[in-house]
């Protein structure tokens, strides 16, 4: 971090100018829950916050936890064989049978479009080794993400401990985590799976309960519902337009359907997803030895509204060259961060790399051979 302090070589503002900009949008929104949330996916921005870092029970959207721990622990191709524990969960139940040695991963897609509280002790089961040991998992999981309101106690969010509640802004954190695994996405935004049945001759059919994914609202890609008593309506759904992709939590919400769409109209009418940095190589180097040969590893999205775009600043900040930096070895990976600011306040950092002679040299071989190949094919298809 020192180097970084040495020398800001560059500092532009940009401003974007892009075409079919929607309308702004009135953002007020009123919701009938009494947490909720509305979250960008790939900043994490909060573009809209109710009572959402209030503790409450959850119900059935702790299976976001148990599905993407089973989806991690790698055995989704393993056979779980079914407790008496399991098929004596209460509630929502895919009618699992004791002894029935089922896929973990149909396990998986019963817990989230049926809400099977019986494949949640499965799952857990045969991930945790029981009940105790998965719930560790949940909740060493919950502390790594950054869920610092959140505990579980259970797999599935019966209301049978106290001590077992999250926020809507944990929700929306573990979600945005879960989003980034694909075959989370994949489930998650399933409207209808067959699963084999051990015995009948019929496979067995489940479908989403998720109804804004199934009925309500076209642009929804996946979520999970809840309910108990005492937890009442609980609802996380994601959904996304035109690049913007969003999630949305609703805790103790009567009229959560229309909430979430709500959200979402509002969101998708008043923001936009602006790319503020490119991947690939910075033009804007004016130092002798960084000429075109400093770059970013990845792209940077931010939502942004209409006014907003004119209040981006990205600064290049880069290490003051060296004498001895005669050769690229010498150099480090690592030159300097570009930094993002909107309205003068800091929200990205990304790291600054200086491409090395022989990566340069590399990307040369890998060309040519690529033209090699292209050549030897397009002889092979004119003859």
């Amino acid at each position: 971090m020192k180097l970084f302090k040495k020398l800001v070589i560059l500092s532009i503002t940009l401003t974007f100018l892009l075409v079919n900009v929607p309308h702004k949008a009135d953002a007020a929104i009123s919701v009938s829950a009494s947490s909720a949330i509305l979250m960008e996916q790939e900043s994490g921005r909060v573009l809209y916050g109710k009572e959402a870092n209030t503790k409450r029970r959850i119900a059935s959207i702790t299976k976001i936890m148990t599905a993407i721990l089973a989806i991690e622990s790698d055995k989704l191709d393993e056979m779980v064989k079914v407790s008496g524990n399991a098929i004596r969960a209460e509630g929502s139940s895919i009618y699992l049978q004791e002894g029935e040695k089922i896929k973990l991963e149909d396990l998986v897609y019963g817990l989230m479009l049926r809400s099977g509280n019986d494949a949640a002790v499965a799952i857990a089961e045969h991930i945790g080794g029981s009940l105790e040991g998965f719930v560790f998992l949940m909740n060493q999981k919950a502390e790594e993400i950054g869920m610092i309101n959140t505990h579980f106690e259970n797999p599935h969010g019966l209301d049978d401990h106290e001590n077992h509640y999250s926020t809507a802004y944990d929700m929306a954190i573990l979600t945005r985590y879960a989003m980034e695994n694909e075959m989370y996405k994949k489930i998650s935004g399933t409207k209808v799976h067959k699963a084999p049945n051990p015995n009948e001759s019929w496979d067995r059919v489940w479908n989403n309960k998720n109804r804004l994914l199934t009925q309500l609202y076209d642009h929804t890609t996946g979520g999970k519902t809840g309910y108990t008593k005492r937890a009442k309506r609980t609802l996380v759904t994601t959904a996304e337009k035109d690049g913007l992709e969003l999630i949305a939590v609703t805790l103790n919400g009567p009229d959560d359907w229309n909430d979430h769409i709500q959200m979402y109209e509002t969101a998708f009418k008043t923001y936009e997803s602006v790319e503020i940095l490119s991947e690939g190589s910075i033009e804007e180097a004016d130092e002798g030895i960084y000429i075109n040969k400093i770059y970013l590893k990845g792209h940077y999205t931010y939502p942004a509204t209409e006014e907003e775009k004119e209040n981006f600043k990205v600064e290049y900040q880069l290490i003051t060259p060296k004498d001895g930096w005669e050769e690229s070895a010498d150099i480090p990976d690592v030159v300097g961060k570009a930094i993002v600011y909107l309205n003068n306040e800091q929200i990205k950092t990304m790291p600054i790399y200086f491409e090395k002679e022989q990566e340069l040299e590399e990307k040369s071989f890998f060309d040519k051979f690529r033209s090699i190949f292209s050549f030897i094919v397009g002889v092979k298809q004119d003859g």
